[in-house]
């Protein structure tokens, strides 16, 4: 099964403009994404899909294939369905790795390729951590100060997704009958499941939770949870510029996910 890793990566975010060629520990955000998805297994294509050509061209500079796409993408799943089309690409596994996502381990999108094979029943396939002992703790003590950070999610016995929330769900009335997983915000999609989730309209759950999976869930379409482990790397992207010491401080003290250069 032939797959794409398409990267989003929007010059004109309000929160941190021309964020995917700001540099992080001399090496562009961009350009550290890209070599992420190169190291994986199994995929074919590789696209940046971009609105704004001067991310087009800084692509191109180390040796990255980039399109361009419209500035009416409402989220990088729109982006990443315009960008594959313009690209004329065809791949019946779709992966969706943006363009901020420099700290997500190539294995997890190896993971996600797997379970897109093994399960033809999925339409989508997104990665989740079991959270347990220190980084559990530290994921209750996060929502305590930042209650809409981190997503987690619940899943049936075949790991098909019940529900996604920036709670901290299930709720622990009695400890150790359930478990408590982290979403990680990447998506696999089938060909024709991405081409059916963008003409789908947002619905009152997506809305209320500002999480754009939900959606998929409330239409009724199936994703499935691979649950991967980091292997002791620290999860993290960044949204604002002051993310990027905190990220460099990752990386200073556990290494380079991949050979890079600054």
């Amino acid at each position: 099964m032939k797959t794409a890793i398409v990267i989003p990566a929007r010059y004109a975010s309000s929160r941190f403009p021309g964020k995917p060629l700001h540099p992080v520990l001399g090496v562009s955000m961009l350009e550290r994404v890209w070599r992420i998805a190169t190291s994986a297994r199994n995929a074919a294509d590789l696209l940046i899909a971009t609105e704004d050509q001067r991310i087009v061209d800084f692509a191109q500079g180390f040796g990255g294939r980039a399109v361009l796409t419209s500035e009416a993408c409402a989220n990088g799943t729109e982006r990443t369905a315009e960008a594959l089309k313009t690209a004329g690409i065809g791949a019946e596994i779709i992966i969706n790795l943006q363009g901020d996502a420099l700290l997500t381990p190539p294995w997890v999108l190896d993971a996600m390729i797997d379970e897109m094979r093994g399960d033809p029943g999925a339409d989508i396939v997104t990665p989740a951590v079991r959270l347990e002992g220190r980084e559990l703790d530290d994921f209750l003590e996060l929502k305590k100060s930042a209650p809409a950070s981190g997503t987690s999610v619940v899943f049936d016995n075949r790991r098909h997704a019940l529900y996604f929330s920036k709670r901290v769900i299930p709720f622990m009335r009695q400890t150790g009958h359930a478990a408590i997983h982290r979403h990680i915000g990447l998506y696999a999609f089938r060909a024709d499941s991405l081409d059916r989730y963008v003409r789908l309209p947002q619905t009152p759950l997506e809305k209320a939770e500002g999480l754009e999976q939900l959606r998929a869930l409330e239409h009724g379409m199936t994703i499935k949870v691979a649950i991967v482990d980091y292997r002791g790397r620290s999860h993290g992207s960044i949204d604002s510029p002051e993310d990027v010491a905190f990220v460099e401080t990752i990386i200073a003290r556990e290494g380079e996910l991949v050979g890079l250069k600054s």
